[in-house]
């Protein structure tokens, strides 16, 4: 990987023009829930499909450090930011319908997609209402709560091949889509869009059934704190949050980041939090429950290195 030179990059960029929005030295913290993270060399928005795949061109070609980022729920920025580009899907939101067949961009928030989609009466989304992340990222890591996953409403995904700088789509048994896992994560492969198949139902008895999550998020969660939702995948058999509650680490912190008092399964910033705290704590968790229970937790929560050269959590 080539050194990064945001000056240049910038430079290049301009080709595209109006379509996109370029930032230098930008503040990765204002583009994360759990509101941590240095600067990044260069942040860019795309306003299309289109300029988005023309960006993950030059980044190919020119072999620029870069990540894909959508609302910048499921991630923890590095301390030290980020030595390349950070590509922003928000402005990419355009949501289509087709009888009970929904076509969302990788930007179109799941809440927002939910919400539209019961003003349609068609069901099957009440679970993704209150997930803070985007079609893109949901679709990335099969994104689920209380008993649904996008997977099963998913017909197929339109996506940017990185290794041959073409586009291409899979139908939802090509997604390979697992318990929050999917063959985007295996895939040198961006998620463009993806096209959902729901089916029609009441918009009074969806919106209700939205409701119940969302009070059942509020009760349960630790939402009035900054966060990226549950830190560790479910371990078979097992609650991993009460795994780690009877563990002892309820509470327990490193500087400003918290196993949460009210779901032991989140981490949250209660102020000035770094990623390192989060890095330490999240090990200390980790290490605390292999030796109780002998179980390794998984983190769910993606890790953006400043350099390539860094660590995974």
């Amino acid at each position: 990987m080539k050194s990064f030179d945001g000056k240049k990059a910038e430079a290049l960029l301009a080709s595209l023009g109006e379509e996109i929005t370029v930032k230098r030295a930008y503040p990765l913290s204002q583009c994360s829930t759990f509101r941590i993270g240095g600067e990044a060399a260069l942040a860019v928005w795309p306003r299309t499909e289109g300029a988005l795949c023309r960006l993950l061109s030059l980044c190919r070609e020119n072999g620029w450090y870069h990540t894909v980022i959508g609302n910048g729920s499921n991630v923890l920025f590095d301390d030290a930011g980020f030595d390349g580009a950070v590509l922003f899907t928000s402005a990419l939101a355009d949501i289509t319908f087709d009888g009970t067949a929904v076509t969302a961009s990788c930007g179109v928030p799941v809440t927002r997609l939910a919400a539209v989609a019961a003003e349609k009466g068609l069901a099957g989304l009440s679970f993704a209402y209150g997930i803070p992340g985007t079609v893109g990222g949901a679709v990335y890591m099969n994104a689920g709560a209380y008993g649904g996953e996008i997977g099963n409403a998913v017909e197929s995904v339109f996506y940017y091949d990185g290794r041959t700088g073409e586009t291409g789509s899979y139908t939802a048994g090509e997604c390979r889509f697992g318990y929050r896992g999917s063959a985007f994560q295996e895939e040198d492969k961006t998620v463009l869009a993806a096209t959902l198949r729901l089916k029609e139902g009441d918009p009074a008895a969806i919106r209700e059934e939205m409701e119940d999550c969302m009070r059942s998020r509020k009760e349960k969660q630790p939402l009035e704190y900054p966060s990226a939702g549950s830190v560790f995948r479910r371990c078979p058999g097992y609650y991993t949050g009460k795994l780690i509650e009877d563990a002892g680490l309820k509470g327990t912190a490193v500087g400003g980041a918290q196993v949460s008092l009210k779901h032991a399964g989140f981490i949250v910033n209660r102020g000035n939090a770094t990623a390192a705290d989060v890095r330490e704590l999240i090990s200390t968790v980790r290490e605390t429950v292999k030796s109780r229970y002998g179980l390794t937790l998984e983190c769910e929560v993606r890790y953006i290195p400043a350099t390539p050269a860094k660590k995974e959590l």
